[in-house]
């Protein structure tokens, strides 16, 4: 089985030849503005654009869903929504949807076999989501390194 390729650097700039796909994750409720999407707003405007008009006209636009957005012409966003709003719970419960996670990660995979592609992430669900890595990772393998997908994962430096 593959493994995760760990690379310094900005998930947003791939250092790799070939078809990309940079994925993310989005929340369920039409937000974007803090967190990574920042960086992809900074380099290209369409995904923002794109899941804004997702959220606001589409019975698609739910948790597990992905929508992907080409940028380039060897690179595309993948918009993952795997995020239940933007704050914890009163419970104390993070945002990030780790089952979420999992099915955007499986409908991914089949587009990055498709595409013939490598995906790129920073360590997706582990910032503004609240998720833990330790719970990410093991997700990544199951789903796109079991189907023999290139996974890199950008650490900012």
């Amino acid at each position: 089985m593959k493994t995760i390729t760990y690379l310094k650097g900005d998930a947003t700039n791939p250092q790799v030849e070939g078809n990309k796909i940079i994925t993310h994750i989005c929340n369920n409720i039409g937000g974007w503005g803090k967190g990574f999407v920042l960086a992809i707003s900074k380099r290209w405007k369409k995904p923002e654009s794109e899941y804004r008009k997702w959220s606001q006209n589409d019975k698609n636009f739910h948790l597990g869903e992905i929508q992907t957005v080409q940028v380039e012409e060897d690179i595309w966003i993948c918009n993952m929504i795997a995020q239940h709003k933007t704050i914890t719970s009163s419970k104390g419960i993070p945002p990030i949807r780790y089952k979420a996670v999992e099915k955007c990660l499986e409908k991914l995979s089949d587009e990055a076999l498709k595409m013939n592609a490598g995906i790129h992430m920073p360590r997706i669900g582990c910032g503004l989501a609240g998720g833990k890595w330790e719970e990410i990772e093991p997700i990544i393998e199951r789903t796109l390194l079991s189907n023999n997908v290139e996974v890199y994962v950008y650490d900012f430096e």
